[in-house]
């Protein structure tokens, strides 16, 4: 569980003060060209959770983690919390509240969020191999994995699914995100 949560009225009054914290936000370079808070900085999860000893270093002030609904932000949390770096703060409802409260948004070209290309490629999988079990039976073990792979997805809150998704070359945006530009990004944000 999070330190602690915004709501998207805490962070618009943040963001207006003169020391307004960094918004981080780790959705797939997509998602984020897609719809972003403005001024938000994008350091997708696995780059994230590849790079937290790196980015410690350049989160030291206040800093509240971004995503769609705010799980892939929790996780995020507790990555760089294991690095050392505490009172981090997650938007609560993610992008999806701060669009439902009608705080404003930068908006680019539109993609499928990672959430609902999971449901898709896992039905597809289910209702595939539920058809295909008709002619080859041991096609219905493929919706047993599938359904198997979600629960634990459920029980431990993260996705092999998404993550395989979240590095597809449509998810990862005309520019691709680099260590190396976040951290200078970073630097020059601070």
């Amino acid at each position: 569980m999070s330190s602690l949560t915004l709501t998207p009225s805490d962070l618009r009054e943040l963001l207006d003060q003169p020391d307004a914290p960094l918004v981080v936000d780790v959705r797939t370079p997509a998602e984020f060209a897609s719809t972003h808070v403005p001024g938000s900085w994008n350091v997708p999860l696995d780059l994230l959770r590849e790079h937290r000893e790196d980015l410690v270093g350049h989160l030291g002030r206040e800093t509240v983690l971004v995503c769609r609904s705010g799980a892939r932000a929790t996780q995020a949390e507790q990555a760089l919390a294991t690095s050392g770096l505490l009172g981090l703060r997650v938007l609560a409802g993610g992008i999806v509240a701060w669009e439902s409260a009608g705080a404003p948004v930068n908006r680019g070209p539109q993609t499928w969020e990672l959430e609902r290309q999971v449901r898709l490629v896992a039905g597809s999988l289910v209702a595939g191999s539920v058809l295909v079990s008709a002619v080859a039976p041991r096609a219905k073990w493929l919706a047993g994995a599938v359904g198997t792979g979600l629960t634990v997805a459920a029980l431990t809150d993260t996705c092999a699914m998404g993550m395989a998704l979240a590095r597809m070359p449509w998810n990862r945006g005309a520019d691709d995100v680099d260590i190396r530009d976040v951290l200078d990004s970073l630097t020059c944000a601070a």
